[in-house]
């Protein structure tokens, strides 16, 4: 079973999808075994990619490693691995390709590619098109994602906005690793939360009718239950007190839940968020159903009976404390239903199941993982990822929210306000596991400053230029590039390259946020070698290769965006 939290298994991967490093790592350990080595064994060997591009495409800290059994200085260490590496490459495939081996200390190996090689990469990005960055490192894996999975008792809130971007990327970053994904919302249409609405909207439909009394301060305080109650009353012909009086409370939290989540997936489907599978707790953790699972745990003796309640033994399985599944009145508390749902999510066949919660949740994480395991599954098969919430400025000033109170700032809101591609692209712009501040002023703005405009115009700049050279005559070069040799065309064709690892880092860590960077420094290095060098001139051989070089950034850019939900304008 594949562990996301696997590191090794990730980068012994990560060195499997790339010939080239293939052929480095291939290298490397030839250089290595014409050292005295005597009886230490073979070392572990990673490449990674520099920070810095001064450092080259790929860095080696073999070297380091062997310093202490070797007792030598890592650089004497680093210098015979060197000279060692030069004869292997001089003597194979690799003398095309790379073009300098370089020692830096402490004791870094460096390898930088030639022209040839970074050309190669143009190549196979333009035969690859739309495809490009697509991988098999998932094996066909079946992976479930829940994430929103909001209650439905109003409009979705920003802190909902931004779970559903991160949720909806991340989905789609995995499919593009080669894992069979679905995306799910879970609709908690059950429980005190959804009691509370039905008693809202008929409070305010009380209020309309006439009646005089004190609207309760722990109802849903907002606009929308107004509405809501002045439709109830239309659509069932009421118009006095006894009218209302003649229908059942359960009517109201019937008719709430249904008219709000259909508001939910309006709002959704207008952001560009698709599920897959909607799925309802009154019919997944029906009682019976509970029963049926409280019983099979009870077997496998992880419940006891205590002060009149059933409790689940979660201390067994790494949790603080044991947690109370029925009490003492024969209700069941939250944890109950849960364990139900995720017993559902493994039967189905997912091999790894993935919530986004909010961050008021994190304390729940170990009891469910206890649960998992008391199930008979693995914990780490279940994976929580806490989102942190969203914080909406205007005017460099934070506006407050409180969702019982209707007293905030909606998705719908903000679509409206700063479109979906900036919305998706601008709550994504934070590691999931970091606070965001959502600048509603910098998000319109059009504009270098404004990020995900950055990227769009990047994008629509290089169709401009297409268009313009075939208009004129001139096509991408389809031969091998000779001629991109000036600094700002090699370190844009090295962030190319980058494109299928920054999404493995992604799929590693579970998190968008390196490819929305990514596309920054893309965005970047194309306007750089844009306002330094002429695309199209009177060398037309350069000119044709330029333009596979942006066409390839073109396609790259296209790519990242779609995977992330933000369109790629051709025109701007």
């Amino acid at each position: 079973m594949f562990g996301f939290e696997s590191s090794q298994l990730f980068l012994i991967l990560l060195f499997m999808l790339s010939d080239l490093k293939n052929q480095l790592m291939t290298a490397i350990e030839n250089s290595l075994r014409q050292l005295p080595l005597n009886s230490f064994p073979m070392p572990a060997i990673t490449l990674e990619i520099p920070e810095n591009k001064m450092h080259g495409e790929f860095a080696c800290n073999v070297a380091l490693r062997l310093a202490g059994p070797l007792k030598q200085n890592p650089m004497e260490v680093g210098k015979k691995i060197q000279q060692n590496l030069q004869k292997e490459i001089s003597a194979g495939s690799l003398q095309q390709k790379i073009q300098l081996v370089d020692l830096k200390p402490p004791g870094f190996i460096n390898f930088f590619l030639s022209a040839a090689a970074l050309g190669e990469t143009v190549t196979q990005i333009r035969r690859e098109a739309e495809r490009y960055g697509r991988q098999r490192f998932g094996n066909a894996k079946k992976i479930q994602i829940e994430f929103v999975s909001a209650n439905p008792t109003g409009p979705l809130s920003v802190a909902h906005a931004r779970q559903a971007a991160v949720g909806d990327a991340l989905a789609n970053i995995l499919d593009w690793l080669g894992f069979r994904v679905t995306k799910e919302f879970y609709v908690n249409d059950e429980g005190n939360q959804i009691n509370i609405l039905g008693r809202s909207i008929r409070d305010r439909a009380r209020e309309i009718v006439g009646e005089s009394f004190s609207f309760p301060e722990d109802n849903y305080q907002g606009e929308y239950i107004k509405d809501m109650a002045g439709d109830f009353l239309a659509r069932h012909e009421v118009r006095d007190r006894a009218g209302l009086d003649r229908i059942a409370p359960e009517f109201f939290f019937q008719y709430g839940c249904e008219e709000l989540l259909n508001v939910i997936k309006q709002e959704l489907e207008n952001f560009g968020v698709h599920f897959d599978v909607w799925s309802f707790q009154s019919k997944i953790a029906t009682a019976d159903h509970i029963e049926k699972v409280l019983g099979d745990l009870r077997q496998k003796g992880s419940l006891y009976d205590q002060d009149g309640a059933l409790w689940f033994r979660s201390t067994q399985f790494g949790d603080d404390k044991d947690r109370v599944v029925k009490k003492s009145d024969g209700t069941y508390t939250y944890l109950a239903p849960d364990i139900v749902y995720h017993q559902n999510k493994f039967e189905r066949g997912f091999e790894q199941v993935i919530n986004l919660w909010g961050p008021d949740h994190h304390g729940y994480i170990p009891r469910l993982k206890a649960a998992v395991q008391a199930l008979g599954y693995h914990s780490k098969n279940l994976v929580v990822l806490i989102v942190q919430l969203a914080t909406i400025f205007r005017d460099g000033k934070p506006l407050s929210m409180s969702t019982r109170r209707g007293q905030y700032i909606s998705l719908r809101e903000v679509m409206e306000e700063v479109g979906v591609d900036a919305a998706r692209f601008f709550f994504l712009m934070r590691h999931l596991k970091a606070p965001l501040e959502f600048d509603l002023e910098l998000a319109k703005k059009q504009t270098p400053e404004n990020p995900v405009y950055y990227v769009q115009y990047a994008h629509a700049r290089i169709n401009s230029v297409l268009q313009l050279a075939a208009s004129q005559g001139l096509q991408p070069s389809r031969e091998d590039l000779q001629h991109l040799s000036q600094p700002e065309e090699l370190n844009l064709t090295r962030e190319l390259a980058q494109f299928p690892e920054i999404l493995l880092t992604c799929g590693h860590q579970l998190d968008p946020y390196s490819l929305v960077d990514y596309l920054e420094r893309l965005a970047t290095g194309f306007h750089k070698f844009y306002d330094t060098h002429r695309v199209v001139s009177e060398d037309r051989t350069l000119s044709s290769e330029r333009l596979a070089l942006i066409d390839a950034t073109r396609i790259v850019l296209a790519n990242g965006l779609k995977i992330l939900g933000v369109s790629a304008p051709v025109r701007m």
